[in-house]
């Protein structure tokens, strides 16, 4: 069954050496594997995968979220790596300096080398 088995993101990028270096050097994650057209890397025992592709970037929506337990300590630690917070306006979903707020849970996005949104949250009702 579905539910018996882990998940696996599958993240797209045109360039496969400019995104290996912002998710090992900038993000600081480690590679498990390497092939021609794909990556693999660990994030908290999960693994998920980044392949070549001539239509990475495209999407506009999340592809990838972290979850962390400090989520202002995890934003300061990416800013001083160089990542930019998106800002976003939108009917029950506002940011400010780059943190959205819920009943339950602080979020923000910022976009990996290849122009793909990605996500950092951390869960407030625990």
């Amino acid at each position: 069954m579905l539910g018996d088995g882990p998940l696996q993101a599958v993240i797209p990028a045109t360039d496969l050496g400019r995104a290996k270096a912002f998710y090992t050097d900038v993000l600081g994650l480690k590679l498990t594997r390497e092939d021609g057209e794909q990556l693999t890397c660990d994030c908290g025992g999960t693994e998920f995968t980044i392949y070549h592709t001539p239509s990475g970037g495209q999407s506009a929506h999340t592809l990838a979220s972290f979850k962390v337990g400090d989520l202002d300590g995890e934003m300061a630690a990416l800013r001083e790596r160089g990542i930019t917070f998106e800002e976003y306006d939108f009917p029950g979903l506002k940011t400010v300096d780059g943190v959205a707020e819920r009943d339950d849970m602080r979020a923000a996005w910022f976009k990996d080398s290849e122009g793909n949104i990605l996500c950092v949250a951390q869960r407030t009702d625990t």
